[in-house]
């Protein structure tokens, strides 16, 4: 062999290894490894806090709107004092309340980043009489707690000088790939630094206002995922997450994504507005709950803490009255999947991982037994999911000679019944097996 074909047998074989290398290092954990911690979880609370919580108003939308001056917004900056956070409080009832992770905002519309971010001097270090991290002890405190962390990150940032958008109306340039660059280089060095913290999720906002290609937005998610291959991503990534993202509305239908989540404010907005007094209430959210679970979500609940590190009276309130739920009911809330049809039970349902248990929710007072259409197995136990008592069930229209199932009815006596909703379990021989065949004429008996 000449040595010219020696050598281009060489470099044939070192690009090929470096081929298989490059491919080794871009294959992905599969989302369904990822995300299994994510499936189980349920409740998630989400915390928006910022500047914005100073006077009050709609974060960063208040002066992109022109409900406020840029300059009259940032004055918040001198008012923000953060000089009552208590992360670890914070993580302790994010715990009592059933919640299994928290997402807190870094960094929101306005480029205020709430740790010590290098990339420029925009953050509650260097700008407010906070001047510290906080990102960092709360992180600390909720991993104490066994919570799974995830960081919300705005995409775009209205304060950066290299940002093109500015206002509703306003403009800051049109097309300057070298500002468009100085700014990604910008948004990714915020990213890096965010790493640091090894989140089990990122939870990106903003992307509606650039392409997947203009936000590189690949290229986020491989170093995303090269530094931590177990983390995964929200949806607002121009369609490189890997979870879907509804956001205040409830599905009316389960969505097409099976890893979701519904991120849902205690009153009508996401940072602390104190006049903002038009809460859901415990009942009402501890439904809301309830109604994700049945379609196999999650449901992200937000807080807003005030300027000074408090979290408002009200929505401690509301935490403490839905850990009382989850905490009665954890056997019917974590690890379960979506529920049978509603066409089978008029209401909210959940299965067990193995669907060898379904499991009712009731959020009224019925009139008399409750009633399941259509179930073809046979019933081993029936009970009220946090105090045991054993419930009677009967099934009636039952024939023998056909194959249809009877209808069976369960009573739910008014003393075993929750304050807000009860939960009943159906341990079934086998797994859940439902009837959905067209009811034909009897030919034959």
């Amino acid at each position: 062999m000449n040595s010219q074909k020696k050598m281009l047998l060489i470099l044939i074989a070192f690009l090929l290894t470096q081929n298989f290398k490059a491919n080794a290092q871009t294959t992905e954990i599969p989302k369904e490894d990822r995300l299994a911690w994510f499936k189980d979880a349920k409740l998630g609370i989400f915390i928006h806090w910022g500047i914005y919580a100073v006077n009050g108003i709609d974060e960063s939308w208040s002066f992109y709107n022109n409900y406020i001056s840029y300059t009259d917004y940032m004055k918040q900056l001198n008012g923000f004092t953060a000089k009552n956070y208590n992360p670890t409080k914070w993580a302790k009832l994010i715990k009592e309340s059933g919640a299994k992770y928290t997402v807190i905002t870094t960094k929101h519309h306005d480029g205020v980043a709430l740790w010590d971010t290098k990339q420029n001097d925009l953050s509650v270090v260097k700008k407010t009489p906070a001047k510290r991290d906080l990102i960092t002890p709360f992180v600390n405190a909720a991993r104490k707690e066994n919570l799974k962390v995830g960081l919300y990150f705005s995409l775009l940032d209205w304060s950066h000088p290299d940002y093109p958008n500015f206002t509703r109306t306003k403009t800051k340039y049109t097309k300057d790939d070298k500002k468009w660059n100085s700014f990604t280089k910008f948004n990714f060095g915020q990213l890096y630094e965010l790493t640091k913290f090894n989140p089990d999720l990122y939870w990106f906002d903003g992307d509606w206002e650039q392409s997947a290609d203009k936000w590189k937005a690949k290229e986020i998610r491989q170093l995303l995922l090269k530094k931590n291959p177990h983390t995964f991503i929200n949806s607002r990534l121009q369609g490189y997450g890997d979870y879907a993202t509804p956001e205040q509305g409830i599905p009316i239908t389960k969505p097409l994504n099976s890893f979701w989540e519904l991120c849902m404010t205690m009153n009508n907005s996401w940072g602390y507005q104190p006049n903002d007094t038009n809460y859901k209430t415990a009942n009402q959210l501890i439904r809301i709950l309830v109604d994700c679970i049945s379609m196999g979500g999650n449901l992200l609940l937000d807080i807003a803490p005030k300027p000074d590190g408090t979290v408002p009276e009200k929505q401690v309130e509301l935490l403490k009255g839905i850990g009382r739920w989850t905490n009665k009911h954890k056997e019917a809330i974590y690890e379960t999947r979506a529920g049978i049809p509603k066409e089978h039970f008029n209401g909210y349902t959940a299965l067990s991982k193995d669907k060898t248990t379904l499991y009712l929710y009731v959020d009224n007072k019925p009139n008399g037994p409750l009633l399941i259409k259509g179930l073809k197995n046979k019933v081993n136990r029936i009970w009220v999911v946090g105090n045991g008592t054993k419930l009677s069930h009967k099934v009636v229209g039952k024939q023998y000679w056909s194959t249809v199932p009877g209808l069976l009815y369960i009573d739910l006596p008014e003393k075993v019944q929750d304050k807000d909703v009860t939960v009943i379990a159906i341990l079934l021989q086998g797994k859940v097996d439902l009837y959905s065949e067209e009811v034909k004429a009897i030919e034959s008996n």
